[in-house]
């Protein structure tokens, strides 16, 4: 066995420029391919971080009825019990109760359908990313009565700015319809344009001052050590208080959840696709090489190689080189995935684009280690595959009519 392994490994180099095509080709089509799939799952994941950030989060609870037409009864039942009980379980890492409000914005500019969430400003500084994305004025800082923060979008399609007032126009608990004037004291803009343009926030006890009921709570939002935990959570709360809808971000957002859960397929199917139009090459690089060495192949047939030798030795050529190419292609991915992980590919010439996909212009690579032991299983099964047809057709040759040819 040891001879057949020598053999086959200095036939890889008897034609050092076809070999080293082959290598080079299965390298650069294991790291585009590779760092394609990182960029994908990049921006996947910068995409729900956004979301979850800013206004998923892990676990949301509302009443059965309110999500559907943001109706301004359908409070959360027994809110204080579930704040008691977020405060001593160990998997909430922070949360916020909001009161919310289905409004008509107006300015002298035009109007615009919204949702009003009434928030604690300080909690929610630390809760989700709204006061990181400021881009214009203050968070809650400045101005003392009545001050919103709004959307970029919503700035702009009020012709909005700072200090201005904007209306809002909505019918209260009571049934009585309510205007009320608030001032611009700041404006955001997050990954999700469609998000910016319908949500506006202001502080809850300006808000409760209108309302009837002093105590309602419309939304509590959970934040947890580990978003892994979601379900666990969501159970717990099932079970604390049945009455009311506990919800995990993938519940609320299930094309985010799927297409997480896709991304080993399309990781799969994407490589596979590669590693197919490689095989190819790899095929027919050692079908050449075997028509080339027919009168060779003869002799060491004549002189008692038996068949299985020979199929074992054009199978060891085919493994050398993906055993060689394999492993630079990986380290080259490797080292290109963890620098833009680090650094970040910036897409800002598209960002308008990205943003009416709930998207930021910064994409930050991301591979997980399985992914490259998948690829190392995949691209031996692929080569092994590439190589039989080649091992058969050597298997084929006639001994007496191998040696008397060219």
């Amino acid at each position: 066995m040891g001879t057949i392994i020598k053999i086959a490994w200095r036939n890889i180099w008897r034609n050092k420029l076809r070999s080293s095509i082959v290598i080079i080709s299965m390298i650069l089509g294991l790291w585009s391919g590779l760092f394609t799939v990182a960029m994908s799952r990049g921006v996947n994941e910068q995409r729900v971080k956004s979301a979850i950030d800013t206004y998923l989060h892990n676990v949301q609870i509302h009443n059965p009825s309110f999500e559907y037409n943001l109706d301004i009864n359908s409070t959360i039942d027994k809110p204080l019990r579930i704040f008691e009980y977020l405060e001593r379980d160990s998997l909430v890492k922070k949360y916020s109760g909001r009161v919310i409000v289905s409004s008509m914005a107006s300015s002298a500019h035009g109007s615009q359908g919204v949702k009003l969430i009434g928030i604690n400003s300080d909690l929610e500084k630390n809760f989700s990313d709204i006061s990181q994305n400021i881009v214009k004025g203050n968070y809650f800082s400045m101005i003392k009565s009545k001050p919103v923060v709004i959307g970029e979008k919503l700035a702009n399609s009020l012709s909005l700015d700072l200090k201005k007032k904007v209306s809002f126009t909505f019918v209260d608990d009571n049934g009585d319809l309510q205007r009320v004037k608030f001032k611009v004291e700041g404006i955001y803009k997050s990954a999700n344009s469609i998000f910016d343009a319908g949500t506006v926030y202001v502080k809850k006890e300006d808000l409760m001052k209108i309302l009837y009921n002093k105590s309602s709570i419309h939304e509590i939002a959970v934040i947890l050590n580990n978003i892994d935990n979601s379900e666990i959570l969501k159970e717990k709360l099932l079970k604390l208080n049945g009455n009311n809808k506990v919800e995990t971000w993938k519940d609320l957002s299930p094309e985010l959840g799927s297409v997480q859960e896709l991304m080993v397929w399309f990781f799969l199917i994407f490589m596979s696709i590669i590693l197919l139009a490689l095989s190819f090459g790899i095929a027919n690089i050692m079908l050449m090489a075997v028509l080339e060495r027919k009168r060779e192949l003869g002799m060491l047939m004549s002189v008692g190689l038996n068949k299985t030798k020979i199929f074992l030795m054009i199978l060891f050529e085919t493994i050398f080189i993906s055993f060689i190419a394999l492993p630079i292609g990986i380290l080259l991915s490797y080292i290109m995935i963890s620098y833009y992980g680090k650094i970040g590919i910036d897409l800002s010439i598209v960002s308008k684009g990205l943003d009416s996909f709930g998207m930021k212009s910064m994409v930050y690579t991301s591979l997980p280690m399985s992914y490259y032991i998948m690829i190392t299983f995949l691209t031996l099964t692929v080569t092994l595959i590439s190589s039989l047809f080649p091992a058969r057709r050597a298997l084929k040759l006639d001994p007496a009519q191998a040696v008397k040819s060219l």
